[in-house]
């Protein structure tokens, strides 16, 4: 199904998932526009992390119904490879490492994964070192980090940064950014959110899911969701964040008037 609005670049219709035999997803609703950044907030359990790797198509998480248009293409029967080549990134809560696999070597592969697949110029090592090391300087990252095995030794934060990198390396037109706030000391978390800004933009959109206001004092969203129970159940400004923080979510899940997950 093709949509003819080009400034929609990912829409989320009753999306239903299971984990196993668990039903986590029921009934999602969510529509992103170019040059947007929504954050997605929700207690423990609510489906934030869930949704994120449904998004990507995380093998172990089953999609039962509904419908994920990305760019104006549906994707639900695409493989995770097929998405990210797509234009879709997914940076992990809990980013895997992987011993024996230099991390220069990992991200000249996936760089020139995406740009054959955009019909783009590929880098050879000597002009993708020069070009990873300038996206390095975003982000505060020592050169060194390239000689050594993906994520392996490093710490919380180096490991968040790494993520970042790599978003700023393949610039997907659809971010999703699981808890990347989640285990960040102050200055970690300003050092990626400033990566993550500098590399926001009109043509792309980003995703934030996160339990914590923090984030949003650093990367400010036009929406804010609400998560409960496997769906969006409000939707508001950048303010809804701060009554979060300052209220909790009880009076939430009180409120009998709930949005549809759809901004208007």
């Amino acid at each position: 199904m093709i949509r003819a609005d080009s400034s929609i670049l990912l829409e989320v219709h009753d999306l239903h998932a299971n984990v196993e035999d668990t039903e986590i997803l029921k009934g999602l609703n969510l529509t992103v526009k170019r040059g947007e950044i929504h954050a997605i907030m929700g207690l423990n359990g609510s489906g934030k992390s869930t949704f994120a790797k449904v998004l990507a198509g995380h093998p172990a998480y089953r999609m039962t119904g509904g419908e994920i248009l990305f760019n104006g293409m549906d994707i639900t029967s695409l493989a995770p490879e097929e998405r990210a080549r797509a234009g879709l990134f997914l940076a992990f809560q809990y980013p895997v490492e992987i011993p024996g696999v230099a991390n220069d070597q990992f991200l000249r592969l996936a760089y020139n994964t995406v740009q054959r697949q955009r019909g783009k110029e590929e880098l050879d090592p000597l002009e993708f070192d020069d070009f990873v090391r300038e996206k390095m300087k975003l982000l505060d990252m020592n050169p060194g980090f390239l000689d050594r095995s993906v994520n392996e030794g490093f710490s919380g934060g180096e490991k968040k940064r790494n993520e970042i990198l790599q978003m700023a390396l393949l610039e997907p037109m659809l971010a999703v950014l699981d808890e990347t706030d989640s285990g960040l000391d102050i200055d970690a978390l300003r050092i990626v959110a400033k990566g993550v800004n500098q590399l926001a933009s009109q043509d792309n959109a980003l995703i934030l899911v996160t339990h914590y206001q923090r984030l949003l004092d650093y990367i400010e969203p036009d929406y804010v969701h609400v998560m409960e129970a496997g769906r969006i159940i409000k939707t508001s400004g950048k303010e809804l964040a701060l009554e979060l923080e300052a209220h909790g979510y009880d009076w939430i899940s009180g409120d009998k008037t709930r949005a549809s997950g759809v901004q208007p």
